[in-house]
């Protein structure tokens, strides 16, 4: 029997469940994820030759605390959860890297051929070079590969589903050729660059580190070239509350210039002080000059970086709840820092689509649903796409029915804290 299909029948007659069990923690979606990875072996068999595979998983990731810090060398609390991106991968002899997406084309790159191109930014096709030039940047090994990825991450709803893909690959890529010893903080680092250069984003790294390090995890960036990173244990479940979130199906299109403009200000208020980040500034010397930021910077960038002298605040006080295991002390400042994105960082809607508020409307029914009983706030980059929620479990139903009907059957999206990262599915 051949490597595929061995792996195949080790998933379908259940041997593998106690291994999806220990990556996807939800039951009642054993037989969804049993499927899945057959199917997916499946197709990978369809498109590329050769029966000689491995099987590689990346998942995306929730924001917990630390709304717009990270690229400001703050702190953040953030958690990956049980969406994820695998793909069925095999290596190649010649120097070529050849992946399909679900059912999009394939993409095609040459290994001698690695510069970054303006006109492939925003491409998959960018991801992919970017990972792979960042990883030969670094002096690891690349090479040749083939790989059918399938993923379950939201697309658009703030989960970073392409923080996934990217650590995806960089996993493919430490599996394949460095004996998987390129540390989940590396794979971090190079998927951020590959956004920031070769896609042309200009995301923090939060996203990226959540992704490839697994479970709730407290990342401190004063020094961005080595985080200091803490994982956390604590099930929500065990508390009696759920996390889910709610995809509000606004669009990112057209939202660079607002995501952009969000570090741009926070670091002209840095720069007013003669620094590049506001992590080397002081809040009292922030809060001495107001009127002078006021007048030379205008008021939404002083806002702005006010939010983010609170929000590092607010991570600390989350972090040490979970660790005593307070859960309400947690959700108090969940609450205060969906309060500050909203009134300060002001990244809920789009200044230049103000009849366009879906974040608003769902955080307007979270309220009226929940009253005092669980609390929401905007999810990840904000201006569109998802809230998130933290509820107690016996009215996640009811909840779920309410929202949905403002927003669509299966928009809202119970979360289990996923316990790794960036993984390799052995045999």
């Amino acid at each position: 029997m051949s490597q595929l299909e061995l792996l195949k029948d080790l998933f379908e007659s259940g041997k593998k469940d106690d291994l999806l069990m220990s990556i996807y923690l939800d039951e009642q979606k054993l037989d969804y994820q049993r499927n899945r990875y057959v199917q997916t072996l499946n197709k990978y068999k369809e498109i590329f030759e050769g029966n000689d595979v491995e099987i590689y998983s990346a998942p995306g990731r929730s924001e917990v605390g630390g709304n717009h810090t990270d690229h400001q060398n703050g702190e953040v609390l953030a958690a990956s959860i049980n969406l994820d991106a695998i793909a069925v991968a095999a290596p190649l002899a010649d120097a070529v890297v050849k992946v399909v997406s679900d059912n999009y084309p394939m993409v095609t790159i040459d290994l001698t051929d690695l510069e970054m191109k303006n006109d492939e930014k925003e491409t998959t096709t960018a991801l992919i070079k970017g990972v792979l030039a960042g990883f030969q940047n670094k002096g690891y090994q690349i090479g040749g590969f083939q790989a059918y990825v399938t993923s379950d991450v939201l697309i658009g709803a703030g989960l970073s589903s392409s923080a996934a893909f990217e650590t995806l690959i960089g996993t493919i890529l430490s599996g394949l050729y460095n004996d998987m010893k390129v540390s989940p903080v590396e794979i971090a680092m190079i998927g951020q660059y590959a956004e920031n250069v070769y896609f042309g984003k200009p995301c923090g790294l939060m996203d990226q580190m959540a992704c490839s390090v697994g479970s709730f995890v407290h990342i401190d960036f004063r020094d961005p070239k080595y985080p200091e990173i803490n994982k956390l244990d604590f099930n929500m479940s065990d508390h009696g509350y759920s996390l889910c979130i709610t995809d509000t199906k606004g669009s990112h299109a057209d939202l660079t210039e607002e995501y952009a403009a969000i570090p741009q200000e926070m670091k002209s208020v840095a720069n007013f002080f003669g620094k590049k980040f506001l992590r080397e500034v002081e809040l009292e010397d922030v809060l001495k000059s107001i009127n002078e930021l006021r007048l030379n910077l205008g008021d939404r960038s002083l806002l702005r970086a006010l939010h983010y002298f609170y929000e590092n605040e607010r991570v600390k006080k989350q972090v040490c709840a979970l660790k005593q295991g307070n859960i309400e002390a947690f959700l108090q400042e969940v609450k205060t820092s969906g309060n500050s994105s909203f009134k300060y960082l002001q990244n809920v809607y789009s200044n230049m689509n103000v009849m366009n508020q879906n974040i608003s409307v769902a955080l307007m029914i979270s309220d009226i649903t929940l009253k005092t009983e669980g609390v929401s706030r905007v999810h990840g980059g904000g201006f569109a796409g998802t809230i998130q929620c933290y509820i107690p479990s016996d009215l996640y139903s009811d909840y779920k029915n309410m929202i949905e009907k403002v927003f669509g059957a299966n928009s809202c999206v119970k979360l289990f804290v996923r316990p790794v990262g960036g993984y390799e599915i052995k045999l």
